[in-house]
């Protein structure tokens, strides 16, 4: 190990990871370091401000048009000939666009016409064709679970059922528009429970996570990575430059984990495989899951390393190198599927919301990888991005092939023994020049005291002649009248 990796650890801290708006919830850097719930208001906003700018452009639009059209009459007789078709079409053209406007900016949680309502209720071959044995067996399961919640189940499953075919006429949306209306699902569901159900915050979760899984194993071929977003892009991109780093080592990171003991060697693949199997799940909570459980087995295998329990500065370098050791699929993707359709309680508090704040800060800190964050130079850093050379290959080549394990061991913990004492010289050199220092120190202050006392002798006075008392008998001074004699007086 260099000299070059006794470098500060990657340190984030706790605050960073909250909303930036403040109201204490974990913050999200797909929803530009907000929460779910902030995220939203700030998006209704932008929202209804770009609506009201079309607005304005449509009415502007209109009005040049029509002062276009006025302007193209030649005369105040072909103008009254005209007159009542311009108005036709002045009115046509704005209904278009009227209607345009709307069906573009019209709100998520709106849900569709009572014509498409009535037209949902009748058989579709979409909805109807046969069901994946996967998406089968959850709808048993939420029918089966909803039984033991009697009437508020039924109208839970009525409202579930409703929002599927809305969100079936909705599939022409953008995902974000998808996202909110899910949102507002989840929302409007769960305070309809606890206002008007009157149930308890712990079932209500329950019951959340439920909906949750049944409609998203429902909705999730059609809402994950979808055609119309880059998130396939993404995915891509995010692949190659984990690709490219290939050569990054643990000492790099500051990453406090021994894979040579073989009980964290088993802790290092089993978080591998967790962040892995995320791509495998369709729930977002389920998703979420296997997140959490990375994250565990990462603490356990640095616990066991250090023999104490690991800390946040620990545990973001480790996720760090399991995501680039590990280059799960589609990462980017399964992010921004949980962030669109998970209940917003989970993202928001809790050990899940946390664990899935520092993968986001995992994979922004990857992207944004450079020589300085490994405390490289820029011209190694570069060579070892080409693939010109990388760190492991530069150890295995200073070895023979035919050199035993045991030498290489031995030439290792020289070289260990070696840095360990350059740092002793070094820690001798520092503790030197700090007792020259403390010894330059004594005699400046001492030198300073030596000039003050020359500079302001201290003068000592002889003490005055202590006074006699008045009722003592006093020869030197003859004026005093003598001692008061006690008398008697008869009565």
């Amino acid at each position: 190990m260099s000299l070059k990796s006794e470098r500060r650890g990657i340190h984030v801290d706790q605050s960073e990871l909250l909303c930036k708006k403040g109201c204490g919830y974990y913050g999200n850097p797909a929803w530009q370091g907000f929460c779910s719930k902030c995220w939203r208001e700030e998006y209704h906003k932008a929202r209804q401000k770009q609506i009201q700018e079309d607005w304005e452009l449509a009415e502007r639009l209109q009005r040049e048009e029509e002062e276009a059209f006025a302007s193209s009459q030649s005369g105040p007789g072909t103008q009254s000939l005209t007159f009542s078709k311009f108005e036709e079409k002045k009115t046509n053209e704005k209904t278009r666009k009227v209607t345009t406007v709307k069906k573009f900016f019209s709100a998520s949680s709106r849900v569709g016409s009572k014509k498409e309502i009535q037209e949902a209720k009748a058989p579709s071959p979409s909805i109807n064709r046969q069901a994946s044995i996967e998406t089968d067996r959850v709808s048993k399961e939420f029918i089966e679970f909803l039984k033991t919640f009697h009437k508020t189940g039924q109208e839970i499953y009525k409202q579930t059922k409703m929002f599927l075919e809305t969100m079936h006429y909705k599939r022409d949306l953008s995902i974000e528009e998808q996202s909110e209306c899910t949102q507002d699902f989840y929302q409007n569901v769960a305070e309809r429970m606890q206002t008007r159900g009157k149930v308890p915050s712990e079932r209500v979760e329950k019951i959340m996570d439920q909906i949750e899984k049944y409609i998203m194993t429902r909705l999730y071929k059609y809402v994950f990575c979808p055609e119309t977003t880059d998130d396939e892009k993404k995915d891509l991109a995010i692949q190659k430059r984990i690709r490219a780093l290939h050569w990054v080592t643990p000492q790099m990171l500051c990453v406090p984990v021994n894979e040579e003991i073989s009980e964290v060697s088993d802790m290092v693949v089993k978080a591998i495989t967790d962040i892995i199997e995320m791509d495998s799940k369709r729930v977002p909570r389920d998703k979420l899951a296997c997140i959490t459980k990375c994250s565990k087995h990462i603490f356990n295998a640095i616990k066991i390393t250090k023999n104490e329990p690991a800390s946040a500065d620990d545990f973001l370098p480790t996720l760090i190198y399991i995501v680039l050791k590990g280059n799960p699929p589609r990462l980017q993707s399964n992010i921004q599927y949980i962030t669109r359709f998970c209940n917003p309680s989970r993202l928001m508090a809790g050990e899940d919301g946390y664990y899935f704040t520092n993968l986001c800060c995992a994979v922004a800190f990857i992207e944004k990888l450079d020589a300085q964050s490994l405390n490289l130079s820029q011209e190694d850093f570069d060579r070892y991005m080409s693939g010109q050379t990388s760190p492991r290959k530069q150890e295995s080549e200073n070895w023979s092939p035919d050199a035993c394990l045991g030498v290489k061991q031995m030439y290792k913990n020289l070289d260990l023994l070696s840095q360990l004492n350059e740092r002793q010289e070094r820690i001798m050199s520092e503790a030197k020049k700090l007792e020259k220092d403390l010894i330059e120190w004594t005699d400046g202050i001492a030198k300073e005291v030596q000039d003050i006392v020359e500079k302001y002798p201290l003068e000592i006075k002889p003490p005055n002649q202590s006074l006699a008392a008045i009722d003592s008998e006093n020869v030197e001074n003859d004026k005093l009248p003598p001692p008061l004699q006690p008398q008697v007086y008869a009565g």
